[in-house]
């Protein structure tokens, strides 16, 4: 776009540690919806691309994986006294996500990724500019404060505005308090808050954007988040492919594009959960608009692989969104997060239609502590999730929370009891939790038998402690058995390192670990095991039947009608046997078959 000279210019900047091979999908939707709105040339800019080829992509990669790595490598600079603080945060966080092997000097790579930094400053020409943007998302903090104190210190006196989910609330108005280079800070939704603050610079407004804070006392005009994301334009990624053509001309790796379905989360109760701090309820595209959507940005850009940045996928959108990809004969991969309440056969057509990965909230694997969580989800409810995409090929990801707090001694029994069922699926993470801002457990830490909440001691590493004690940040401390959550989850956290080393090990991976063939009148279920070969198991007649029926969660009632005449003493016996063999799982009535059909 050619730019007369009235247009409003304003560069809009995405600082590490965002992931290299994916452009910002907040740089460009911001850039899309006020040039839409305004006479206005938006530039946007992802040093984080420079940074990557300066310290190695794969180095970068590494970092990228633990925010508190990256975090410290930026604090140094604006604070030096930390530095003997950051450089053990660093090995500290490098070491605990099992990614610290062979990457260079920690002093080193400060300085590299300041030169970086300043080297790209010095190609920039901000003459023009009449507002500088960061979005800031979890571990671009420091990066940004960086960047934008060495904007200040080359003159340029253009205000500097942040935004993002790590600016939200109480947090952004403490940024406000102790970093200068901040002249403002958008809290909350970006689109319409950014475009009346640009009107309110261009002199067009006499009051700020409600959701815009500064540093004196101005009017205010009201601003409410958008009503339909169908209106919305199309973001524009144009300038992230310019920049790699430069950066990376022989381009060492296929872009990822992100995609936004939705905003905020439709279920939203989740205990732990402060990721919908910046958004009022749940709102999403239409399935038509996403289609169109994922079409243009395919062709403009060369691209087939993507990833949806929801909380939670829209159920209903999702099943018609899918079921046209799979109609579509196109090669797409998507990468989506999903409730565990997703049935197997949308799973199927979420599969047809290029779904390849998912990320689930499993959480945990008993149902009080589910319950405690807030989940809205059962044991066998995620049991059946982590089976169903198996059966689907869909590759599932997911974290098992482990010393949440108020934890039992029979909630991780129940867990170590169930771990046991899933020891043929993909291995969950572990996540020990963390006390996230913002979220019911912090608002409410009494019901939670936790108190003394205070800024997460990472933060007070990475920042002076009169600043760390201020802002608060987004993970917090908290004192309230919590020697005693880590004695009792030590078992699991075994019993994981188990479940992954099986995995690690299998001869034949592309196998399901436990597996059935059919032959019409029998099936025989296959079945690898921890400590000894695999074990075969045949079914027949009406024990097939059962079998295959309960391939979806049923209750007992269900297979009694469905295979009447049944006596409950013969289907005590039989379910009772499979649960002993762990072909099945069972709790309570309902009951879930467990091996996935295979076909050599």
């Amino acid at each position: 776009m050619t730019a007369s000279a009235s247009y409003f210019r304003a560069t809009l900047i995405s600082m590490p540690w965002a992931l290299f091979n994916r452009p910002s999908l907040q740089l460009a939707a911001l850039k899309a919806y006020v040039e839409q709105e305004m006479e206005a040339e938006i530039t946007t800019a992802h040093p984080f691309l420079q940074i990557a080829a300066a310290i190695g992509i794969d180095v970068y990669r590494r970092i990228s994986e633990t925010s508190w790595a990256g975090e410290a490598l930026f604090a140094p600079l604006i604070f030096p006294g930390q530095r003997s603080k950051t450089r053990r945060l660093f090995r500290e966080s490098l070491r605990q996500s099992g990614v610290a092997g062979n990457l260079p000097d920690y002093d080193e790579l400060v300085s590299t990724i300041d030169a970086a930094c300043r080297s790209w400053l010095a190609r920039q020409d901000f003459s023009a500019c009449r507002l500088l943007g960061f979005s800031v998302c979890f571990g671009q903090l420091l990066s940004s404060l960086h960047l934008a104190r060495l904007i200040r210190e080359q003159g340029f006196s253009a205000p500097i505005v942040f935004g993002g989910s790590s600016c939200s609330g109480t947090v952004g108005q403490a940024l406000l308090r102790h970093f200068p280079q901040i002249d403002y800070i958008v809290d909350g939704e970006g689109e319409r808050p950014l475009l009346g603050l640009c009107a309110f610079i261009a002199g067009k407004h006499d009051g700020l954007p409600e959701h815009v804070i500064g540093r004196t006392t101005l009017p205010t005009i009201p601003c409410h988040q958008l009503e339909n994301l169908d209106l919305l334009p199309i973001p524009d990624f144009r300038p992230y492919f310019t920049e790699i053509k430069t950066v990376f001309p022989e381009l060492p790796f296929i872009p990822v594009l992100p995609l936004e379905f939705s905003r905020g989360c439709w279920w939203n109760r989740c205990a732990f959960c402060n990721l919908n701090l910046q958004w009022q309820g749940y709102r999403h595209k239409s399935a038509p608009r996403m289609i169109a959507e994922v079409e243009t940005q395919s062709q403009a850009h060369r691209c087939l692989d993507f990833f949806f940045t929801d909380n939670a996928l829209p159920p209903r959108e999702s099943d018609q969104f899918f079921r046209h990809q799979g109609q579509a004969a196109r090669d797409r991969r998507f990468f989506a997060e999903i409730r565990g309440t997703t049935g197997r056969d949308q799973l199927a057509i979420y599969r047809s239609g290029g779904l390849h990965a998912i990320q689930v909230g499993i959480e945990a694997l008993s149902n009080s502590l589910l319950q405690k969580m807030a989940k809205g989800l059962t044991v066998i409810d995620n049991i059946a999730v982590i089976r169903d995409s198996a059966a689907a090929g869909i590759v599932l990801d997911g974290n098992l929370i482990l010393e949440f707090p108020g934890s039992t001694a029979e909630e991780v029994a129940e867990t170590i009891a169930n771990l046991d069922f899933l020891l043929p699926f993909r291995p969950l993470a572990k996540a020990v939790f963390f006390l996230g801002h913002g979220s019911p457990v912090c608002r409410d830490p009494r019901t939670f038998g936790i108190f003394g909440l205070a800024p997460e001691h990472r933060y007070r590493a990475l920042l002076p402690a009169e600043i760390a004690q201020d802002v608060g940040m987004l993970t917090m401390d908290y004192r309230g058995g919590r020697r005693h959550q880590r004695r009792l989850w030590r078992p699991v956290a075994d019993r994981i390192a188990v479940w992954r080393e099986f995995h690690r090990n299998r001869p034949h991976p592309g196998q399901p670990a436990l597996s059935y063939r059919d032959g019409g009148e029998f099936l025989i279920i296959r079945q690898e095991r921890v400590d000894g070969p695999p074990l075969h198991h045949r079914l027949h007649g009406r024990s097939r039947e059962i079998y295959l029926y309960c391939r979806q969660i049923r209750t007992r009632a269900d297979i009694q009608q469905r295979f009447h005449p049944l006596s409950v003493s013969a289907l005590d016996a039989f379910l009772g046997d499979l649960h002993r063999k762990r072909l099945l799982f069972q709790a309570g009535e309902q009951v879930l078959a467990l091996a996935i059909r295979h076909s050599p």
